[in-house]
């Protein structure tokens, strides 16, 4: 399994608060297994001493039958990409 480090925005829907879709790099992904949440991790975002802010991870499978595993973590201007595992 390789890892790629990226920080790039993505447009995240969910369904009860869970991640389902989501465009990722110009193409559409579905949520093609069950999504963890991260919680406490070393790349938690802060928002503030009260509220951080934590992310989930997920595989994910684009039109073209491509599968990837995804790390996601929310800031204060939404969703972002920040590991993605082949």
């Amino acid at each position: 399994m390789s890892l790629r480090t990226v920080e790039q925005p993505v447009t995240l829907w969910m369904v009860n608060d869970v991640p389902a879709r989501m465009i990722f790099a110009g193409k559409r992904w579905r949520v093609t297994d069950t999504p963890t949440r991260i919680r406490d991790s070393l790349w938690s975002v802060p928002l503030d001493a009260l509220r951080p802010l934590h992310g989930w991870r997920f595989q994910g499978t684009n039109e073209d039958g491509e599968s990837y595993v995804f790390d996601l973590y929310k800031s204060e201007d939404g969703w972002h990409v920040h590991h993605t595992y082949a």
